[in-house]
C-alpha cells in the first residue's frame, strides 16, 4: 500500500455457522456483496469483480442521509486470490468510473486515507467456519470499525438465509 496509514488498522474474528465456499461467494459475487455491505439497511445495485490477481473491483453503496439515498462508490484492486480461503485487496472510494476520490472530496475527516487494504481469512473449523478480517488503515475504535459490525451481522443473516433455502 502506498498510503500512510500510521499503523492503524482493524481485525475482526467471527465464525459463521456456513461452509468456506458459501462465505467465499458472498465476499466475491457482486450481488451477494453488494447486500451485506455497510452498515444500516441500504445496499447497493451491485458493481462488477474481475476476481484474479490485478483484477479491479467497482461496488456501489447505498447510504441513507438527511438529504435522501446517495450512492457511494468504492475500488480496488485483488492483490492475493486463494480461493475459500484467503482474499486481499485496495480498498478506495471512487466514483461510478472507478476513478478514485479523495477523501476530502467524500467529506471525509483529514487524515483518513486514500487507499486501504482489506485481508479476509477463510478457515474451516468444527461447526463452521472462522473468519478473520483486517482493515489496514482505519481504527480499530473508528466509525469504520462500527460499519464493519453491523455489516459481518448482516452478513451472517445472509449466510443463514441461504442455507435455509
Amino acid at each position: 500500500m502506498s498510503d500512510d496509514n500510521g499503523g492503524q488498522h482493524l481485525v475482526i474474528e467471527r465464525t459463521f455457522e456456513a461452509p468456506p465456499d458459501l462465505i467465499w461467494k458472498m465476499w466475491t459475487d457482486p450481488e451477494h456483496f453488494a447486500a451485506w455491505y455497510g452498515p444500516g439497511s441500504g445496499t447497493g445495485p451491485g458493481g462488477a469483480i474481475d476476481l484474479r490477481v490485478g483484477g479491479n473491483r467497482l461496488l456501489c453503496r447505498g447510504v441513507s442521509t438527511p438529504e435522501g439515498t446517495i450512492q457511494m462508490w468504492f475500488t480496488g484492486t485483488y492483490l492475493e486470490v486463494i480461493e475459500n480461503q484467503r482474499l486481499v485487496y485496495t480498498d478506495s472510494m471512487s466514483d461510478e468510473h472507478g476513478n478514485v476520490r479523495s477523501p476530502a472530496q467524500m467529506g471525509m475527516p483529514e487524515g483518513h486515507p486514500t487507499t486501504t487494504e482489506v485481508s479476509v481469512e477463510i478457515e474451516e473449523v468444527t461447526g463452521g467456519t472462522k473468519m478473520v478480517l483486517t482493515h489496514v488503515g482505519i481504527p480499530a475504535e473508528s466509525p469504520g470499525a462500527a460499519g464493519w459490525t453491523m455489516a459481518l451481522d448482516k452478513l451472517a443473516a445472509r449466510l443463514d438465509e441461504a442455507q435455509r433455502s
